[in-house]
């Protein structure tokens, strides 16, 4: 469950700290207050949207961070599965925003948003202003029936998955192949060409490196040969200042006197080494320099041959190797082209084997939802006789997809009727916005009783909601919170009397030299709970009238 909620700098609210309870917790507040950032603030923290303007004007950064008690066996295994282990039975999840991003953690370690949105699904259930709206279309009909039979769904819908898979990957395959001879025939003649040219170039890898190198020297050889004769006559030429010729002097002389002290002994063997290797040297570049030969016909072969390759890798790659990889890849489109026939009898085929395969697995689909949909739409009409629909009747209708998609071929979509001898309607055409309320809340309470979420957030189910079936929906709601953690922002006071814990928020104006407005939001006393509750029922002016039915609205509550 969520233990806590903690928010700096988000909106409107500068700083606020919130631990929650077990079972139903109430949100109330005047319009305007800013009970949407509380929400907002945990689908944030949750992997939610950052809008532009959700730091506070004047601050460098928000935060927000949930705790979550994790105390059942399939949320630990789940969270496992993505390398994420709770310490000490808890799960802290951050998210800093500044404006120019954003950092996600959990438990200190750095995720990503889609990670967050992952957890999410695990240990949250959070339902939005608006989306009961979704009931409107026929996918969302599918997607909680889905939810609903998911424990025997899953292995025939991961196998339908992957044959879904496989199907459009043969089916993209079959397209590609889908030309008129003519041009087929043009394609195999243009990738016989380029094959053949590449292959007669019969191309070694690392033979360009060779070959660059050789062309460098040859044709840089002129200035090579001038620049080695004019080393050698420097080093051993006949002038007397040449380096050999004054080298061997200094030896003559150092000699003469290296017996007179140890040290010139040392410096005259030293002397010695120099010249004989400036000697090594002199015969190393004598002999290059005879044997250096600049040859006109293998300079002509040497740039011709680069000529080709540089041409080549200009057209197929920037490597030898990537040009006879390419070379590989035209000969294996070019086999399959001269093949097409028996490439595209073979991939219908293929596509055939995988549609009855398919079929297969869908009928099996078709038959665990038709079991299911008999259940689930009996608890749905159950969970809206506890709210006040009466004389409900509802279903749902199966029909067929004329195309294959990952999770099968069914259609689904949930009927209603709200009044006797009323015909069974798709939702739209007959539920109000109210309505649809109601008939979310029950879907939601049904499959509440199925799933491991701990807790479960509901954002203004109350619109167009009043009178007795509000009094239904709070009884509902109570029933709901003694096996989940519920919280709740509402309106109503027959769901806020309801409450195990309940928190309210406000806006204040502040003026510390410029004038601010901020939200904050506290737990209520028992006390506290009765005035809010008459606010509620009797608006600005409270009554001793409003109180006491405020105190016998809490007190029925209780019982």
């Amino acid at each position: 469950m969520l233990l806590s909620l903690s928010v700096k700098n988000l909106a409107l609210v500068d700083r606020a700290e919130v631990e929650f309870k077990e079972g139903l917790n109430i949100i109330t507040g005047e319009t305007g207050a800013g009970k949407s950032i509380i929400i907002g603030s945990i689908n944030l923290a949750l992997g939610g949207k950052v809008s532009k303007d959700i730091i506070r004007s004047g601050a460098e950064y928000a935060l927000v961070e949930l705790v979550f008690e994790i105390d059942n066996d399939y949320q630990r295994q789940q969270l496992e599965k993505m390398d994420i282990f709770p310490e000490d039975n808890q799960l802290i999840i951050s998210r800093k925003i500044t404006p120019g991003r954003s950092i996600s953690k959990i438990n200190g370690e750095t995720v990503t948003v889609s990670n967050l949105k992952g957890v999410a699904g695990i240990v949250i259930d959070i339902h939005g202003q608006h989306e009961h709206q979704s009931l409107l279309n026929k996918h969302k009909h599918f997607e909680i029936l889905d939810e609903f039979a998911k424990n025997e769904l899953c292995k025939p819908k991961a196998e339908m998955a992957k044959l879904y898979r496989k199907y459009s990957a043969l089916k993209s395959k079959l397209d590609s192949l889908d030309f008129d001879e003519s041009s087929r025939e043009r394609e195999i003649s243009f990738l016989q060409y380029e094959i053949e040219e590449i292959q007669n170039a019969s191309l070694s890898v690392g033979e360009d490196e060779l070959l660059e190198a050789k062309y460098k020297k040859m044709e840089n050889s002129q200035k090579i040969t001038d620049s080695l004769s004019l080393v050698h006559s420097m080093l051993d030429g006949s002038d007397s200042v040449c380096a050999g010729m004054l080298i061997g002097n200094s030896v003559r002389e150092m000699a003469a006197v290296a017996s007179l002290d140890d040290k010139l002994k040392s410096m005259n063997e030293q002397l010695l080494s120099v010249e004989d290797i400036l000697s090594d040297f002199n015969r190393e570049l004598s002999d290059y320099i005879s044997e250096f030969e600049f040859d006109e016909e293998e300079y002509h072969e040497i740039t011709q041959r680069l000529d080709l390759i540089n041409h080549l890798k200009s057209k197929y790659g920037n490597t030898i190797e990537q040009i006879l990889k390419e070379c590989a890849n035209k000969q294996q489109k070019c086999d399959e082209l001269i093949n097409f026939a028996q490439n595209v009898t073979e991939l219908k085929e293929e596509i055939k084997q995988c549609e009855l395969d398919m079929t297969e697995i869908s009928q099996v689909l078709t038959e665990i939802r038709k079991k299911y949909a008999g259940r689930l739409s009996e608890e749905i009409k159950n969970a809206l006789l506890d709210m006040n629909f009466l004389d409900v009747q509802f279903d749902i209708m199966f029909n067929r997809n004329r195309t294959f998609s990952a999770e099968g071929i069914d259609d689904v979509e949930f009927v209603i009727s709200t009044n006797p001898g009323e015909p069974l309607l798709p939702l739209g055409k007959v539920a109000s916005g109210g309505e649809l309320s109601r008939i979310m809340l029950a879907i939601k309470t049904v499959l509440a009783k199925k799933d491991f979420v701990d807790t479960m957030i509901f954002d203004e189910i109350d619109v167009g909601i009043s009178g007795r079936t509000a009094q239904k929906i709070s009884e509902k709601m109570g029933m709901l919170a003694k096996d989940k953690q519920i919280i709740c922002i509402t309106h109503l006071p027959q769901i806020a009397a309801m409450s195990d814990c309940h928190f309210l928020i406000e806006k204040n104006m502040e003026n510390n030299g410029e004038v601010m407005t901020k939200t904050t939001i506290r737990e209520l006393s028992e006390e506290e709970i009765y005035t809010e509750l008459a606010r509620l029922l009797g608006g600005v002016e409270i009554t001793k009238t409003v109180m006491d039915n405020a105190k016998e609205m809490r007190s029925l509550a209780k019982r």
